[in-house]
């Protein structure tokens, strides 16, 4: 169902208020003033970051010469007319309502704001490097395995908002309109790179070949890998489970242990892989402006989302101890599975069909990585075996 004009206030766990905090609120000015002035749980619950981040966000944009004080509404305002909008999925009429200004003026400041984030979005976008990433050279299962993955790989389908002579393409596989994004995850909750704006039929694969041959493309160091799902294959640079095995990302329970290498591969490869999950719930539960279609241009809806994963990874940088993202660490995550947010995502079921691979590898080189999966499958294996014998 398209959304409306009315309120739709997000969540952010214990910190989001049910409606947005504008008590005796008089103006837009007073609001923001009172907010960055009062104790920082204010800031987190209508802005979203924490002040001292706040502030540093609104010194970057200005020190860039992306927005400026105007005589009525201050840099500190702008963006907090931007964040209040994507961080409680409000609309203009909403925040008018708030803020004390014409429609006209929200929107030129929401654009305004989000046009000057995507000018420095690549600054908060870094690639993978050649170390070991600490989520895996710290723990058993998967050093030194997986010594050399830099991340995980996923789609996610977000919800769009197109004319009717253009819904065709949106229109994905389970009949709603969405835009089929890609992102690359780190394992410590970062996006290493996103790829928006593909139409909801798209394929994954077909979005992934447009990543690997864009000109701002995926960068993978040479002799490194990401996991992805089967809705994918094993291709150079990318590692997928194995085909007609259970694949699922919590530990076996109730004394059942895996039959063979390749069930115990996928165990682990979904254990590390569930990073996309964890990631694009932080995201969504942060952003709910990303849970709807807002009722934007299309060209603004996909700034949107590489926005507001910007966003994402510059508080992950800022303040890795953030509220929200403690609840998304993979210590926390078992115990709180039940409530994450529903994601617009191909979901794993027990019919995969065999993904149809439309990126020019040579079939040497696909053999190659089978073999790779082959070899951390054995040795997995191997020492799963030898630690589970004297039992």
């Amino acid at each position: 169902m398209e959304s409306s004009d009315d309120e739709k206030d997000g969540s952010y766990g214990k910190y989001v208020p049910r409606e947005p905090s504008h008590n005796l609120v008089s103006n837009g000015a007073k609001f923001v003033d009172e907010v960055l002035n009062g104790q920082n749980e204010r800031c987190l619950e209508n802005f979203r970051m924490d002040k001292h981040i706040f502030y540093k966000l609104c010194d970057i944009l200005q020190a860039k010469g992306l927005l400026r004080h105007t005589n009525r509404i201050k840099i500190e305002e702008q963006l907090a007319i931007f964040m209040f909008i994507i961080g409680h999925n409000l609309r203009t009429r909403a925040v008018q309502e708030l803020f004390r200004y014409s429609g006209e003026t929200i929107s030129r400041h929401f654009n305004n704001v989000l046009n000057a984030i995507m000018a420095i979005s690549l600054d908060f976008f870094q690639p993978p490097g050649s170390n070991v990433p600490p989520e895996i050279l710290d723990d058993p299962r998967f050093y030194p395995y997986f010594k050399d993955c830099v991340g995980a790989i996923d789609g996610i389908h977000i919800p769009v908002m197109v004319g009717v002579d253009e819904q065709g393409p949106f229109r994905n596989k389970n009949g709603l309109l969405s835009q089929n994004v890609l992102a690359a995850c780190s394992f410590d909750l970062k996006f290493h790179y996103v790829l928006a704006g593909w139409e909801g039929s798209a394929t994954d694969l077909q979005v992934l070949n447009s990543a690997l041959t864009r000109r701002n493309k995926l960068h993978i160091p040479e002799g490194k890998y990401y996991l992805v799902d089967q809705k994918y294959m094993n291709m150079p640079g990318f590692i997928a489970p194995y085909h007609d095995i259970p694949y699922q990302s919590r530990e076996y329970t109730g004394g059942y242990h895996p039959q063979d290498a390749k069930e115990l591969f996928n165990l682990r490869h979904s254990l590390l892989r569930n990073a996309t999950d964890r990631t694009f719930g932080a995201l969504k539960v942060r952003f709910p402006i990303l849970l709807s279609a807002p009722p934007y241009p299309l060209q603004t809806q996909v700034k949107l989302v590489v926005a507001t994963c910007a966003i994402h990874n510059y508080i992950r940088r800022e303040n890795p101890d953030d509220c929200l993202f403690r609840l998304y660490e993979q210590d926390h995550v078992s115990h709180m599975e039940d409530s994450l947010p529903q994601l617009e995502a191909e979901q794993l079921t027990a019919h995969i069909e065999t993904p149809t691979v439309d990126i020019a590898f040579e079939t040497e080189e696909r053999e190659i990585t089978s073999q790779l999966r082959d070899a951390i499958a054995t040795e997995l294996w191997s020492d799963y075996i030898n630690d589970i014998s004297p039992m």
